[in-house]
């Protein structure tokens, strides 16, 4: 079992910049590929970034190439997603979640309850 809990999130100006934070449960954070997903109102949720289970291989969204960066720190069991050129899309609920490193189907395994990013122009 996996406790995610996210941080960070707010109101801020088109332009600006946010860094969200993660926090993982238990002793097995390195057993998980790590990801971010948002979900704008009326909108999929849809995937944002993610990170391997060391921090050697990252992902992201065309969206938000050169713009976003997600990281890990496994000696504080955290993931982060630093935002920065903010952009009033990138409104939305965004969510931490973990997949087995051994899983086959490549879904996520765990889930975060959200934190709030609102872009203002």
């Amino acid at each position: 079992q996996v406790q995610l809990v996210e941080s960070g999130g707010g109101s801020v100006q088109a332009g600006g910049s946010l860094r969200l934070s993660c926090a993982a449960s238990g002793h097995t954070f390195k057993s998980y590929h790590m990801g971010w997903f948002r979900q704008a109102p009326g909108k999929e949720r849809e995937f944002v970034a993610s990170v391997s289970w060391n921090g050697g291989s990252t992902f992201y969204a065309d969206s938000v190439k050169g713009r976003f960066t997600i990281s890990r720190d496994n000696a504080k069991n955290a993931v982060y997603l630093q935002m920065n050129s903010l952009k009033a899309e990138d409104t939305a609920v965004y969510y931490c979640a973990a997949r087995w490193i051994l899983g086959s189907d490549g879904g996520y395994d765990y889930w975060g309850q959200g934190t709030r990013v609102t872009v203002s122009s």
